[in-house]
């Protein structure tokens, strides 16, 4: 195998344990990516990965996952933008993350997060491992935006959800992304509450936007892998060994022709 790869891996909440199961599944067919950019869970996982975190020791962590290991409820919610803080999520990343700075992981590795007030696209190349990872994945409304350098970031999924042209502009030859978000805007049932609104109003649009963009790059995803992980909402902290299989089902089955890309 003579061509690098770079992996995008996608936004996705709980379904983002996906990821792992993939990073498993590629690992024992002797596939290893030599670049990695992720969006919002993906960029959770990737960095763990990056920063030298093992697969067995990210699978003992994420399906050990409880609520309340994430959740910090903040006071004066309509004050302080969110529902929860987020420092128990930023210091779960600190815990786990092998690495202080993006620039030391020994993977390249990037990730990207919406600009609050600029609104545009940035990607974290440097500077703090767990704060840009922390700026990546959070979710408008649940957690608080994060202050890096006098600017507010959110979710790099408001944007992008699939980070394929960061990874190939990292100087990837054949480019892999995973898409965990299959199947969330299938018909539902019915929406209980205002939080469950605006989620279901996430889903419907960040489905759409990916849709648009993946079709505005073409050619730059060499190969799009959805697994299927079917009713599973990736706002609940359950059904993550299901995630898991999913995942690791997609890199089993998708193995043959990374590697034939990769020739």
């Amino acid at each position: 195998m003579s061509k690098t790869l770079g992996l995008a891996l996608g936004s996705g909440g709980s379904r983002g344990v996906a990821h792992v199961g993939f990073l498993e599944a590629l690992e024992e067919e002797g596939i290893k990516p030599d670049y990695i950019a992720g969006c919002s869970m993906g960029a959770v996982v990737g960095g763990c990965y990056a920063s030298g975190m093992s697969v067995a020791e990210m699978k003992e962590v994420v399906l050990a996952l409880k609520m309340r290991d994430i959740l910090d409820v903040s006071p004066a919610v309509i004050t302080k933008m969110s529902l929860l803080r987020g420092r128990k999520v930023l210091n779960l990343l600190i815990k786990h993350l092998r690495v202080q700075y993006l620039e030391d992981m020994p993977l390249p590795f990037r990730c990207v997060a919406t600009e609050l007030y600029s609104g545009e696209l940035h990607v974290f190349s440097k500077g703090n491992a767990a704060k840009a990872i922390q700026a990546s994945s959070c979710i408008p409304t649940v957690f608080r935006p994060v202050q890096i350098g006098g600017k507010m970031f959110v979710d790099g999924g408001c944007i992008c959800r699939l980070p394929v042209k960061t990874v190939k502009d990292m100087g990837a030859d054949v480019v892999v992304a995973v898409d965990v978000l299959k199947n969330t805007t299938e018909t539902i049932d019915d929406v209980n509450n205002i939080l469950g609104m605006v989620l279901r109003v996430f889903d419907i649009m960040d489905a759409n936007q990916t849709k648009l963009r993946l079709e505005n790059e073409k050619g730059v995803c060499d190969l799009l892998i959805e697994p299927e992980i079917r009713g599973m909402s990736q706002y609940v902290i359950k059904d993550l060994n299901f995630a898991y299989e999913e995942g690791y089902k997609a890199g089993k089955t998708y193995a043959d022709k990374i590697k034939e890309l990769l020739k």
